[in-house]
């Protein structure tokens, strides 16, 4: 890890001490193509944003990791600016547009704070993998859809991914989990939906849980028109059968895209 993280009166807005610890671990973003080889859902997002961000034009990456998509979309020819919080990962990016032989601007930013950007800057944006649930604090990750909002054209898309609370239903642990935070759910705590984990030796990494009531009116009060929502099994990252019968329960999560 690079240097102490700061007080919490000065960590920025969406980060907390375990988010800041992981985005200034270098070894996280050197082992990140490795530990994700066979993740399901890697492999199965990829051929739903080929399928729909089709024309090649001004595309945002936000929360872009190790340039995962980044590269990919660089290579079919979009003109791709990756934005991530980590340093280590963005270099990770540099490094292999370089052996590729391929473009990607990368800019070291705060999801909640894209100022560096115009309004209207681009025509695609992605937030995938869970990325906005990995910001702090509900106001954070309004925030955070409100300037992926504003830096996309008219008729700009986002593809979205989030993970779904009720997910934990699916195995005892989970369960457990969701017995213990039954008070603060029914009550409406913005942080119940919350889960802490152990990440690749990060702890105390929290992801928020999102109910689909809840990640669609984010997404509407940001101004974002869902064109489209995929909800996935939470094994296999496949859509899953009848996706219209009681989704907001089944899904693992979903993949949206909505538009500006």
């Amino acid at each position: 890890m690079t240097g102490p993280a700061p007080p919490d009166w000065r960590l920025p807005p969406g980060v907390n001490r375990a988010l800041w610890e992981y985005a200034h671990t270098p070894r996280l973003a050197e082992d990140e193509d490795d530990y994700f080889a066979n993740s399901s859902l890697c492999l199965a997002d990829e051929r739903y944003l080929a399928d729909r961000f089709v024309e090649p034009g001004p595309l945002i990456d936000l929360g872009c990791g190790a340039g995962r998509h980044a590269l990919q979309f660089a290579q079919r020819g979009f003109d791709v600016v990756a934005v991530d919080l980590s340093h280590a990962m963005l270099r990770q990016v540099r490094t292999k547009a370089r052996r590729l032989g391929t473009r990607v601007t990368i800019v070291q930013a705060n999801l909640c704070r894209l100022g560096c950007f115009p309004d209207r800057s681009f025509q695609y944006a992605l937030s995938m993998f869970s990325t906005l649930g990995m910001v702090r604090g509900a106001k954070a990750r309004r925030v955070a859809l409100s300037e992926a909002h504003r830096v996309l054209g008219p008729g700009g898309r986002l593809a979205l991914h989030a993970h779904n609370l009720w997910l934990n239903l699916a195995d005892p642990q989970g369960r457990r989990w969701l017995a213990s935070r039954w008070r603060g759910l029914l009550l409406g705590d913005p942080v119940a939906a919350d889960r802490r984990m152990s990440y690749r030796g990060i702890e105390n990494l929290e992801v928020h849980l999102y109910r689909w009531g809840e990640l669609k009116r984010d997404l509407t009060s940001a101004g974002f028109r869902i064109d489209e929502v995929i909800p996935l099994d939470g094994t296999t990252a496949t859509p899953i059968r009848r996706p219209r019968l009681a989704h907001a329960l089944r899904a693992g999560g979903w993949l949206v895209f909505a538009s500006v």
